[in-house]
């Protein structure tokens, strides 16, 4: 049946970012909706920001769009272009290379949720705002090339 039950799908916190940036996101719970529903193609996750909790770090990707819809709650979309309020039924968009680093924060005292759809596997991640660059293959390390 083409139908997911949320219930069903394992919820984490998971991150691989260090230790040293993993508390942003220590909030945040997912559940990759893909792999149980036998999508290939693209990511999606279903996503729960607890009050404070960051989705990311400010990062953009060379290789993968990525597109946000907000389901409950209210998030701050930040990005290049400042702070933008995400209310649910907002979108936001997030075209591969383009350098616009995002995030977003829920600053309210209530869980918001949305919908995260990207690219199915890794792809080139900056971090502008901290010392930190992803490449598939290696992970997370330092914008010099050094490892965590």
């Amino acid at each position: 049946m083409p139908k997911l039950s949320l219930d069903t799908i394992p919820q984490t916190n998971a991150t691989g970012y260090p230790p040293k940036y993993a508390g942003a996101v220590e909030g945040r719970l997912y559940r990759r909706l893909a792999p149980p529903s036998g999508l290939t193609d693209f990511g999606v996750s279903h996503v729960t920001l607890k009050p404070g909790a960051w989705s990311s770090h400010r990062h953009w990707h060379e290789g993968e769009d990525e597109f946000v819809v907000m389901l409950a709650g209210e998030a701050v979309l930040v990005d290049d272009q400042g702070e933008h309020p995400m209310r649910p039924g907002d979108c936001a968009t997030f075209p591969k290379g383009d350098g616009n680093g995002h995030m977003l924060q829920n600053r309210s005292d209530a869980d918001c949720v949305f919908i995260a759809v990207g690219r199915s596997s890794a792809s080139e991640c900056h971090y502008p705002d901290i010392d930190m660059h992803l490449t598939p293959g290696r992970g997370f390390h330092r914008k010099d090339d050094t490892d965590f």
